[in-house]
């Protein structure tokens, strides 16, 4: 199962936002908590166009995580509905553009819009493609008792159950040990 690259990119932008909570980062702390942290995450997945690094944009990106997190666990019925709500909001028109190393892909608000409105726009321009080839259930929630990170499963066969290589083998040592305590 694969997507466009700029969807692929964008739902995995959507992943490492929503993990920064506190449910789901590594220490259980906010990763949001400061613009540095801010700033931090858009270095890893970097954003072209107005960045303000400021107290109120990093609250309305927290705002915009918390968003996300839930449409992620939409039906694919009620995605559409909250999809189409962050298209009208951040007055989306779609177009195609090229810039710096990346080749053609779709941008739908303007370069100074603030940045948690292209966030979400841009978030859900990806879900749009997730929705029309209805695959809505390779966006799920790390099936670790301890942990509500959020994973986009592109493998081939759609098993993907945990955030990440940590809560894997965190559950499965769980298991091993059930099984050892059954058997002894």
């Amino acid at each position: 199962m694969r997507f466009a690259p700029d969807t692929e990119e964008s739902l995995a932008f959507v992943v490492a936002l929503c993990n920064t909570h506190p449910s789901a980062s590594r220490g259980g702390e906010d990763e949001l908590a400061t613009v540095d942290g801010l700033m931090a995450l858009l270095g890893r997945y970097p954003y072209t166009g107005r960045i303000d690094r400021d107290e109120a944009e990093l609250r309305e990106v927290r705002n915009t995580r918390e968003l996300l997190r839930h449409v992620w666990t939409l039906s694919r019925d009620d995605a559409v509905e909250a999809v189409n709500k962050m298209l009208r909001d951040g007055k989306a028109l779609p177009r195609l553009v090229r810039h710096d190393d990346l080749d053609w892909h779709i941008h739908a608000t303007e370069p100074t819009s603030p940045l948690a409105e292209r966030i979400r726009v841009e978030a859900a321009l990806a879900l749009i493609d997730v929705i029309r080839t209805d695959e809505v259930d390779r966006l799920r929630i790390c099936a670790a008792d301890d942990c509500e990170g959020l994973l986009l499963d592109l493998s081939r066969n759609g098993l993907k159950r945990f955030c990440g290589v940590r809560c894997g083998n965190r559950m499965n040592m769980i298991a091993f040990r059930e099984r050892q305590a059954e058997r002894g």
